[in-house]
Order: structure tokens, then sequence, then C-alpha cells
């Protein structure tokens, strides 16, 4: 029998029919509030990661898995994405995006 490898983080809805049909044995629990909302943070985190150092062909899909947690954190947390947009929109105005590529050296 092998060592089951531990995970302990939020998988996606599907992920247990998945396993279930692929044979394998595994655990879930549901998480509370609390706990789904620092999950969804840590995903976000974790996906951002798979995002640096994905290669071309896979940033789209990383892409994906990233929208798919912000959609989720904003339906938790009761916020709007047009509210979002008009903050992203606030602080291109004060403080600009990143078209010019600067990368900031030093400050004394």
């Amino acid at each position: 029998m092998t060592t089951p490898r531990v995970y302990n983080k939020l998988i996606r809805d599907k992920i247990p029919g998945i396993l279930r049909q692929s044979g394998k044995k595994f655990a879930i629990r549901e998480m509370n509030q609390v706990e789904f909302c620092q999950a969804l943070r840590d995903k976000l985190c974790e996906e951002a990661e798979e995002l640096r150092v994905a290669d071309l062909e896979a940033l789209i899909d990383e892409l994906a898995d990233i929208y798919e947690v912000i959609d989720t954190l904003l339906q938790v947390y009761g916020i709007r994405e047009a509210d979002v947009r008009d903050h992203q929109r606030r602080k291109r105005l004060e403080r600009g995006g990143f078209d010019q590529r600067m990368s900031l050296l030093w400050v004394e």
C-alpha cells in the first residue's frame, strides 16, 4: 500500500468525481465559511505562482484558473466586478498602468 499524498487545499467541484472515476481513494471535507475564504486567497497565490512559471502554452490555462478564483472571491465577498473595475481605472489614472515596462532599480 502506498502512502497517500496530502494536499489540504481547495479543489474544484468536479475533482471528487474525476478521482472516483479513475479508481483513486481519497478523502474530502466541506470547509466552513472562514476556512473557505482563506482557502480562496491561498488558491489565488497558488495559481499566481503557477502562472509565474508557466510556459506560453500554459499561460491561458493558468489565467483561466486565476479568473475562476477571482470570480468566486467576488461572489463570496459580495463584491461587484464593476466596483473592482472602477478601482482599477482609478488606480490607473492615479498611478498609471504598465505600458512603459519600467523596473524600479532603487530609491534614496
